[in-house]
């Protein structure tokens, strides 16, 4: 995949200043039996609203984590976490699940569509938590199916669709409930390079209009879609870059082949 983009320090976006997300001085233990697992080691940054930010980072080097706490499912050891100028660290899990289900919206490596149900089906689900009618559900689901380019395929199973369009669905239900943020956790791990890239070109589309992003990626052709990139490395952020000329996925798929069965 020929995608290049370059990178220069980035200075203004983590000052916190403003951001939709800050954690400052973040710090995560663990307890593995007499082993105490120090994840995440004094971590601050912010993140403006309207970034797409990439997450990179080896096994074990804190990324995981960071983005669960992120994300409302884990708490922080000691430190801070703001979400919207809100103070969430010390939330109780009713509260955090609250929070998941109105400001944050998931995209996993595993589409965790439901077999039996349909795209719109299963796009309508997080909408069941809400005291919305359900003529908006449907009218949600139907918008973000229409949003991800799958409006054409409202009423077909998982098992009628690619991993591309499962993916897309799985990013229409992420968007049904209308996030603040969208938490993507290698949302191009078992999709092939050309689908990829369509993905990509999906979120860079939904960030343009606004939403802040986060995706987590352990792929360096995929991060350059971002604007930003954060690389962790023993529980701490090492480097944290603007993407300079950064590649747009809609060129990038004009230079790949169509993939033949």
């Amino acid at each position: 995949m020929p995608i290049e983009g370059n990178v220069a320090e980035a200075k203004t976006p983590s000052d916190g200043t403003g951001a939709v997300l800050r954690v400052e001085d973040l710090h995560k233990y663990y307890e593995l039996g007499e082993t105490r697992v120090h994840a995440l080691r004094g971590v601050s940054l912010g993140i403006q609203r309207g970034e797409f930010v990439a997450i990179m980072g080896a096994s074990g080097s804190g990324k995981s984590t960071f983005m669960n706490i992120l994300g409302c499912l884990d708490k922080p050891s000691s430190g801070t976490y703001q979400l919207e100028g809100v103070a969430v660290s010390n939330h109780d899990k009713r509260a955090l699940a609250l929070i998941r289900n109105q400001k944050i919206g998931f995209v996993f490596q595993g589409f965790n569509l439901l077999s039996r149900t349909t795209a719109q089906e299963n796009t309508e689900l997080p909408t069941l938590y809400t005291k919305i009618s359900q003529p908006e559900r449907e009218r949600r689901a139907a918008e973000s199916l229409a949003m991800v380019g799958l409006a054409d395929r409202a009423h077909h199973f998982p098992s009628q669709m690619s991993g591309g369009q499962q993916q897309r669905v799985a990013i229409a239900r992420a968007l049904v409930n209308r996030p603040s943020i969208l938490l993507a956790d290698e949302p191009t791990g078992n999709l092939d390079s050309r689908t990829s890239v369509e993905i990509m070109g999906i979120f860079q589309k939904l960030n343009d209009s606004g939403l802040t992003i986060v995706l987590v990626t352990h792929e360096h052709d995929i991060s350059q879609f971002a604007k930003r990139i954060l690389v962790f490395r023993d529980g701490k952020v090492r480097r944290d870059d603007l993407v300079v000329n950064r590649p747009k996925a809609d060129e990038v798929l004009k230079t790949l082949p169509t993939l033949e069965d």
